[in-house]
């Protein structure tokens, strides 16, 4: 199937290079380009977070209506100075 793509001057001279180097095809070069990122893209799975919930009822209850400050004094209290 024939396709047009615009690529940077600087990239086709690249691939002209390489061609030459490997005695390779632009299209085969590019063939396998596309089938490497192809194939990539399959094996990448996307990010899923893992269930980290735990059992319980929330914050105590005089916590409920606390402030984070105060929620971390408790957390901190009796340790360090």
């Amino acid at each position: 199937m024939k396709t047009t793509v615009e690529i940077s001057a600087a990239l086709l001279e690249q691939l002209r290079s390489l061609a030459t180097r490997e005695h390779a095809t632009m299209r085969s070069l590019i063939e396998e380009g596309l089938r490497r990122i192809l194939a990539d893209r399959r094996r990448a799975r996307p990010f899923k977070l893992r269930k980290a919930s735990f059992k319980g009822n929330g914050l105590q209850p005089e916590m409920r209506s606390a402030s984070w400050q105060q929620i971390q004094n408790a957390i901190y209290k009796g340790q360090g100075s």
